[in-house]
């Protein structure tokens, strides 16, 4: 069984690859189920059947830069898409090989920035994906 590291990862929104990322976590995708029960289901066990699928969100944490043109107010920054509530095209790249490229629409859902006096000035990312993905 092969192991990877997650060093190399990148996430591209834009087409323009977000700097100074230092964690990502998500999609979390999962399946809504419906209860299909009956009074004859075998052995009196709970069955259910697959409704939505959810696409969930994907977390950036960045060490922020207020004047790095993928996390500022302009252009195509993360910011700029948060409050243009745009939707933007976002790829994902596992760094095995062969690269694994995850792609999908997301908008830009929270921004929120920390500055810790002992620690750089960082920020949390929230997107919320809209659509289905690609998981190639």
């Amino acid at each position: 069984m092969a192991k990877y590291s997650a060093y190399g990862t990148t996430f591209t929104v834009a087409g323009a690859a977000v700097v100074q990322v230092s964690n990502i976590s998500g999609p979390g995708l999962s399946l809504d189920t419906v209860d299909v029960t009956s009074h004859d289901s075998t052995g009196g066990w709970e069955e259910v059947v697959g409704t939505i699928l959810r696409s969930g969100e994907v977390k950036l944490d960045i060490v922020y830069d207020p004047n790095a043109a993928t996390h500022k107010n302009a252009a195509n920054g993360l910011l700029a898409k948060l409050i243009a509530k745009t939707v933007a095209a976002c790829t994902l790249v596992f760094p095995s090989t062969p690269a694994v490229t995850w792609t999908f629409n997301a908008l830009v859902t929270g921004f929120e920035p920390s500055a810790s006096v002992d620690g750089a000035l960082t920020a949390s990312v929230t997107l919320k994906i809209s659509g289905a993905p690609t998981l190639v």
